[in-house]
């Protein structure tokens, strides 16, 4: 075999590079033959470079058979010795620290008996400190009892309790291994007796502390102290002298078991010593038997590993390669037996150009180790492969004898890495860019844009109706018309344009060196693209169109994130518009420029709700006839701090919250805070009797509202019957069918309703007898031109008998002056509201919890 050929020539050779692969037992070369003769290695045999040595028989003189016994005999007795020592000197430690805790316990009832009877601190520190001594000790103990204990808190116990810091180590060692044998046990029983004793004195101690702190001891609390601590003390003093009796017993037992178990020992470890110098020859010859089938081992594991291994000797000859390095290098071992390596193959440095690594002359004149990674192996037919290399020299005597050579064939990890660098831009749907490296690359063209001008273009294809399929067939139905929208936008571009799937059925596309109106052909080619596609499942045909934003670029114009804006506001106009259609951004646009600051607000007011920075002010209600209810009528009006400190009117914000939906994320944030205000101006003797708060129609088919409603009443305690909910009149109609069945469940928790600016549209008068509302505020724009207006005035009066009618009350909002309210006195109006009656005034908030800072 040409394992077998080649076993003594490679042996130590082979072993070397075998430290990766096998456990340490496997890669020795020689035996510990400590008890040979001249060619014994004392520290375990040689290196695993060294060539084998010429066997010789074994023989060994007279005296070293009877030293070599002598001294393993010598060695074993001296640490028996030790290992006595050490627990005699722990017993030591446990008898002194045994005095100690002793001693603190007498001293701790001492000076607390003192201190009871004379009042002087002094005897009270001195107590603690005496007292901290065998509380120290019982820290220690108990968790020296767990199965699993901290040595930091077993040490600062036992030096808190007065030991040497060298005692501490030996009694945690002797309390964890001897707890529970013979003496010891009973000694740890006793002390664990003093425990309740212990902790006794230390609570009376704190007891009599804290009381005369507070001057509240009579004498013959006194005495019953005194009395106690005399007791503690009869009662301590037996278990402490059976706790020192139980140690001192135990360390006089295991002295004399010590000292028979080191004279057993020694005729025992005498008897093994000579038995051992025996087996030892034994065991020498059967070690070589065992380093040959090693060897032949470490051959089988070199042939069966992944890398290739390639061993060359002092002249940089081939003399092993295992089949790994055989396919790697297309060469068998066979042919290249003493070959020089580089006629084998040539290592190439791939970021160079061409330039050939002598690696073997490096290892052999004073590398000590090599590794190199993005190395290319070159065969002798041409062909290259890129591999990392790790190389290794070995060493006899401190001089080279050859080296070790493993390489990796990076191949795969190079296809796994290339596979990850696609997957990172790139979307696996649609085989598409994905929206990283489009923000990439955008980001790239702005900056470029800026320094070398230039005229482009950005898209934000928006898929219409592509909602529809996926509902309707399936999310896999759904992904194939993605792929095939996808293909059909492709072959509509130029080469060098960017397409890119930005996330669901939105796509990015970024048009290089194109103006506006090209810009706009593409972009009208692209949704007539999508346009024609008919997409079939099932029987079903599907027609789909694209809503499409087109911003150019131009120097100096955008940021990555001001162009994405754009292009996205562009697209949600283009679908505003109807669909199906492109929508270029320009800046001047009026409508453009209002959806833009309709979405910086958007960012501010969820920021001003994570920042609590909205605020509540209250504006008064008057009763123009007798009041029915006792207490402050107030509406809660809602405003926004900014930045500096400012005030903003709603009018400014609700706008953008009520386009983007987080009208019931403000709603909710109004309820739980008026609820939190109005119960804490309940607990300081302020109540309101009746509170408006204003609710949007989204708010209204939010079915989870009614939920956190009455988790607002629970928690807060407040009242029903004092919450009116107000909505306005076209939000009602608008939501006729939602109002209808959310106002009754309002009123059947006891809340009232009313009817915002009522009168704005006359057609909810055929509505009014199907709204269970409680009140009706008659709309403003009436109220502030009654005096000049006829009509208005008439639509006032009409309103009131109206509601009057239908047994609901009536609220004038706007009442700016002292005519308008002497105007609808004879009006029969219920309340007045208006800067007339009251200013709005900042309303009283506490800090809400955590938990309500994002009601919605």
């Amino acid at each position: 075999m040409v394992v077998d050929r080649r076993l003594d020539p490679l042996r130590a050779k082979l072993l070397s590079p075998l430290r990766r692969y096998l456990p340490n037992q496997m890669v020795q070369t020689e035996p510990n033959n400590s008890s040979a003769g001249k060619g014994a290695s004392a520290g375990g045999g040689q290196p695993l470079s060294t060539p084998p040595k010429t066997r010789m028989p074994y023989r060994k003189s007279g005296i070293t058979r009877f030293i070599w016994p002598l001294i393993c005999v010598a060695v074993l007795q001296a640490v028996l010795i030790v290992v006595s020592l050490e627990t005699l000197s722990s017993l030591r430690a446990y008898v002194n620290g045994e005095s100690l805790w002793t001693k603190g316990f007498k001293d701790a009832v001492f000076f607390l008996d003192r201190y009871t009877e004379t009042r002087d601190e002094r005897f009270f520190r001195r107590y603690r400190d005496a007292l901290e001594l065998p509380l120290g000790d019982r820290r220690a103990r108990l968790t020296l009892e767990r199965p699993r204990y901290d040595y930091d808190i077993a040490f600062a116990g036992f030096r808190a309790g007065g030991n040497h810091p060298e005692d501490v180590v030996r009694e945690i060692w002797m309390f964890r291994w001897f707890q529970d044998v013979s003496y010891m046990k009973n000694a740890v029983h006793h002390w664990r007796l003093t425990d309740k004793d212990l902790m006794r004195l230390s609570a009376l101690g704190d007891d009599i502390r804290a009381t005369l702190s507070r001057s509240e001891a009579s004498p013959v609390r006194i005495a019953q102290w005194r009395q106690e601590i005399r007791e503690i003390n009869e009662s301590l003093t037996p278990l402490a002298w059976a706790f020192s009796n139980s140690l001192s017993e135990a360390s006089r037992k295991i002295t004399q078991l010590l000292i028979g178990v080191n004279i057993g020992a020694g005729l025992l470890l005498i008897f093994f010593g000579l038995w051992g110098t025996r087996k030892l020859l034994r065991q020498r010859q059967l070690a070589e038997r065992a380093l040959a089938r090693e060897q032949r081992r470490a051959l089988a594991i070199l042939a069966s590993i992944g890398d290739a291994v390639v061993t060359i000797d002092r002249d940089g000859r081939v003399d092993y390669m295992n089949p790994a390095a055989e396919k790697l290098t297309n060469r068998t071992c066979d042919e290249v037996d003493g070959v020089p390596l580089g006629t084998v193959f040539a290592l190439v440095d791939e970021h160079s150009n061409g330039d050939r690594l002598n690696i073997a002359k490096e290892l052999l004149h004073g590398r000590s180790e090599e590794v190199l990674s993005n190395t290319q192996l070159e065969r002798s037919d041409g062909s290259r492969v890129t591999v990392s290399l790790v190389g290794t020299p070995l060493r006899d005597e401190d001089a080279e004898d050859g080296a070790v050579l493993v390489f990796h064939d990076m191949t795969r990890e190079r296809q796994y890495v290339a596979n990850l660098s696609w997957q990172a831009t790139h979307d696996t749907l649609t085989g598409l860019h994905n929206r990283r490296e489009f923000d990439r690359r955008l980001s790239r063209l702005l900056e470029r844009l800026e320094e070398l001008g230039g005229n482009h273009a950005l898209l934000y294809v928006d898929l219409d109706q592509f909602k529809i399929v996926n509902d309707t067939c399936g999310h896999e139905v759904g992904d194939q018309l993605l792929c095939q929208a996808a293909a059909h936008l492709q072959q509509c571009l130029r080469e060098g344009d960017t397409l890119a799937r930005l996330g669901g059925d939105e796509f990015g596309i970024l048009l290089e060196n194109c103006h506006a109106e090209p810009a706009l052909h593409i972009a009208e080619k692209l949704r007539q693209v999508i346009e024609d596609v008919h997409f079939v499942s099932d029987q079903r045909k599907f027609t789909i169109g694209a809503s499409i934003g087109l911003v150019c670029l131009t120097p100096l114009q955008f940021s990555l994130a001001e162009a994405l804006r754009a292009a996205d506001m562009a697209c949600y106009l283009a679908k505003e518009k109807g669909r199906n259609r492109v929508q270029m951004y320009r800046a001047e646009d009026a409508e453009l420029s209002s959806r833009f600051g309709e979405m910086i607000w958007v960012q501010q007011i969820q920021e001003a709700l994570s920042e609590q920075r909205f605020c509540l002010y209250a504006q008064d209600i008057a009763s123009r006839g007798t009041p029915t209810d006792a207490g402050v009528h107030v509406e809660l009006l809602l405003r926004l701090r900014d930045r500096n400190g400012e005030i903003v009117l709603p009018g400014e914000f609700l706008p953008a919250a009520e386009r983007y939906g987080l009208m019931p994320q403000l709603d909710r944030w109004v309820v739980a805070n008026a609820f939190a205000s109005l119960a804490e101006r309940q607990r300081l003797g302020a109540p309101v009797a009746h509170c408006a708060i204003n609710l949007s129609g989204a708010t209204i088919g939010d079915e989870s509202f009614l939920g956190f409603l009455r988790e607002q009443f629970h928690k807060y305690a407040v009242q029903p019957e004092s919450i009116c909910f107000e909505v306005m009149e076209t939000v009602a109609v608008a939501n006729f069918e939602k109002a209808v069945r959310f106002i009754p469940e309002l009123q059947h928790l006891g809340c009232r309703f009313a009817l915002d600016d009522f009168g704005a549209g006359m057609s909810s008068f055929s509505y009014l007898k199907h709204l269970p509302v409680d009140l009706l505020k008659i709309d403003g724009g009436f109220i502030k031109d009654m005096l000049a207006d006829p009509v208005d005035s008439a639509m006032v009066e009409m309103i009131s008998r109206l509601a009057h009618m239908m047994g609901k009350k009536t609220v004038a909002e706007f009442v700016e002056t002292k005519e308008i309210l002497n105007a609808l006195a004879p009006m029969g109006v219920d309340f007045v509201q208006g800067h007339a009656i009251a200013k709005p005034q900042p309303f009283y908030m506490p800090t809400i919890l955590s938990d309500n800072n994002h009601p919605g």
